[in-house]
């Protein structure tokens, strides 16, 4: 069983280093790709040192491919992956909206991974942690419509995103004007409404990938979604306001108890005791928290809730090998036959 990271440099790639090592998948061989400007270098894995090659233009001899070097790269060389005999997990937004590429959270629609055809599509960060908490809620009591208010950490930008905040907040720490070159804006103490591209409808790109991913996954194109998306001066760790109306009348108490039995959950809800969700404390972790559960004073029977999730690991990297355990628990990934 041999699995191949491409991207493995950056800042998805070392997370997945790290969620591999912890993993239940069962492989015998790591390949590590990256561009040919990292070829050469080594990282490490299980106390071994595995070298980084360039990224080839053909197919990789891999069983797995978790790929997460852009999706220009996956555009132009997954097909090519596949038709080597490679399982292609994808990390980018490249076949997202393919309705014949599955878009999974194995928490959420795990068999949808069972009817791919070479590729399964890993889902934007904001959107997987919003699922994670939502679609138990949505199963039994139906969402029919949800607002979301993100805060989104300058890990979503990349490695390049996170050095960015660190090295202008450290400018205007000693008395520096910040720049701006991964942002519109400097990020320093100061949140930025706007995450990829404005479309014609207002809403930017990041704030639609919600509204239509979320519909995919959940497997209900008829639910109203609204998303604002805002960047803020955080490391790692997104975290969203959601805003719930629903089908029936739900409870704090009964989303609590629902959601503490949810796969991929911490509830993390006690006011009193200012227990909540925030990405001090969801950093590192592999469950999404949930906390601030409370009854909407607009939606009647509504729910109002916050969740914070790593958006390196369930957002990104432990999703994907998620998605991997998940195929190979259900026989639906074999090695190769050795001659």
């Amino acid at each position: 069983m041999r699995v191949a990271i491409v991207g493995a440099t950056g800042a998805v790639g070392h997370e997945l280093l790290r969620v591999l090592e912890q993993s239940t998948l069962n492989f015998d061989e790591l390949q590590l790709y990256a561009s040919p400007r990292s070829a050469g270098r080594t990282l490490t894995f299980a106390g071994r040192e595995l070298p980084v090659q360039a990224t080839p233009e053909g197919a990789i001899d891999a069983d797995v491919i978790l790929a997460s070097a852009g999706g220009s790269i996956s555009k132009a060389l997954a097909p090519a992956w596949v038709a080597g005999g490679a399982v292609v997990i994808d990390n980018s937004s490249a076949f997202r909206y393919d309705p014949e590429v599955p878009l999974v959270v194995p928490e959420v629609n795990g068999d949808a991974a069972l009817a791919h055809r070479g590729i399964i599509a890993n889902p934007n960060c904001t959107t997987a942690i919003a699922a994670v908490a939502v679609a138990p809620l949505h199963r039994a009591f139906g969402v029919r419509r949800m607002i979301v208010s993100t805060y989104q950490a300058t890990s979503g930008a990349g490695q390049k995103g996170m050095d960015e905040l660190l090295t202008q907040t450290h400018r205007v720490l000693h008395g520096q004007e910040a720049g701006a070159e991964v942002f519109a804006y400097p990020i320093p103490f100061n949140v930025i409404p706007q995450i990829d591209a404005f479309g014609e409808n207002g809403y930017t790109r990041e704030e639609m990938k919600v509204v239509w991913e979320t519909r995919k996954i959940i497997g209900d194109e008829s639910l109203r979604i609204s998303c604002t998306a805002v960047r803020i001066p955080t490391l790692r760790t997104h975290a969203e306001a959601i805003t719930l109306e629903l089908e029936r009348p739900a409870t704090p108490e009964q989303a609590r108890e629902l959601l503490r039995a949810a796969a991929g959950v911490e509830v993390r809800d006690d006011p009193a005791s200012q227990l909540y969700p925030m990405p001090l404390t969801a950093t590192g972790k592999y469950d999404v928290e949930v906390g601030r559960i409370r009854s909407s004073l607009v939606f009647e029977g509504g729910l109002d809730l916050f969740v914070a999730g790593d958006q390196l690991l369930k957002g990104a990297a432990l999703n994907a090998v998620q998605i991997a355990e998940y195929l190979q628990q259900r026989g639906a990934l074999r090695g190769r036959v050795a001659g």
